[in-house]
């Protein structure tokens, strides 16, 4: 009824005063609200930045073996590498006679065999260049400029896996030597066989067991890689007389003038008598040696073998039994199956065939 009432009594109202008294009712009343505000803060200063973010891990310390680092180690062993690779490549390219300190020994023969050349490529100048980049490449590590653009991940592992090829292609002419020139005694390559195991070891030690497992796959494939590519430019090689590509050399006979002693007599019929055989070719200086050694009457009794029957040079073959029988120089001795290369002392073939003289006199 109030309602009513007061709708009545504003409409009895003049028309100015009844839109006032309408907008007064209808606006509703205005509400303060308090002020809002943004915080504003003002950016830190270094200072505060320094104090409040976390700091980093302090840096892995370098390896050390002995209170000298890795990388030291490294370049000096890979640097005693490359001095003895670059005196192999000099001679292998310039066809020098090797120097070998051991007396008897076979430096050359290994150096001017078909084993020295890999793809066309003389072995020991893919060894010159590969402590080269070791070399190279632990200097970087140990603070030297030389290489840009490689972080300290990098090096490690192409360290390691240069080390690891470098393991991997001594082991296999380990082999070689050990089956192919038995008998001869080779310093350089023995030199050679502990430079790169010793690297192997050193960059193994830098890595370290707990994080070496990470990379064994890798390592494992990098070893057949060498070993697979070894053997199939082995394979693919001739055997051949070296230097006589273009002419022929045509087969002659040395006579042998020295007499034959009571014990070069007795040697050799004990040779005879047990099938050991001499292995030679009719231009070779060495066996030529070894007949005049063992004396004119004892030749005719030992069982020599003539590798190039039909002369040497270009079209010219080996013998099929030398071929079969895996000859890399002359003369070479096949004593109970055992391959001894090189011409030998009478007491030398005497010891390995199990010969024992007769008398006093004879030895």
């Amino acid at each position: 009824m109030a309602t009513i009432s007061a709708a009545l009594s504003i409409s009895l109202l003049p028309p100015a005063a009844r839109r006032a008294v309408s907008t007064a009712t209808s606006s509703p009343p205005r509400v303060k609200r308090a002020a809002r505000f943004r915080c504003c803060a003002e950016p830190p200063s270094p200072e505060q930045q320094e104090t409040s973010a976390p700091s980093p891990p302090p840096p892995a310390p370098p390896s050390s073996l002995w209170g000298v680092s890795t990388s030291a180690w490294t370049a000096g062993v890979a640097g005693l590498g490359l001095l003895e690779t670059g005196y192999l490549s000099y001679l292998k390219l310039t066809g020098s006679e090797a120097f070998c300190p051991v007396a008897g020994g076979g430096c050359g023969d290994v150096l001017d065999s078909d084993y020295s050349v890999v793809f066309g490529i003389p072995l020991p100048l893919v060894g010159m260049v590969t402590y080269g980049v070791v070399t190279a490449l632990s200097l970087q590590e140990n603070g030297e400029e030389l290489l840009p653009g490689l972080d300290d991940l990098d090096i490690r592992l192409t360290l390691l896996l240069l080390a690891t090829s470098l393991a991997t292609a001594s082991a296999y002419f380990l082999f070689i030597l050990n089956t192919k020139f038995v008998g001869t005694s080779c310093l350089y390559c023995l030199s050679s066989a502990f430079i790169s195991f010793t690297l192997f070891f050193i960059r193994l030690k830098d890595i370290g067991l707990a994080r070496i497992q990470k990379f064994v796959g890798l390592q494992l494939a990098v070893a057949v890689i060498v070993a697979l590519a070894l053997t199939n430019s082995y394979s693919s090689a001739t055997t051949q007389l070296k230097g006589t590509g273009d002419f022929v050399l045509e087969p002659y006979k040395t006579e042998v003038t020295s007499e034959s002693t009571p014990f070069a007599i007795s040697l050799a019929r004990h040779l005879h008598s047990i099938g050991a055989k001499m292995y030679g070719a009719f231009w070779c200086t060495h066996c030529n040696d070894q007949k005049q050694l063992f004396g004119r009457e004892a030749m005719e009794i030992l069982d020599y073998v003539e590798c190039f029957p039909n002369g040497a040079g270009k079209g010219k073959k080996m013998a099929n039994e030398c071929v079969a029988t895996g000859l890399e120089g002359f003369p070479t001795w096949v004593i109970n199956g055992k391959l001894l290369s090189g011409d030998q002392e009478l007491s030398v073939l005497a010891e390995e065939s199990g010969f024992v003289s007769e008398s006093p006199e004879q030895s």
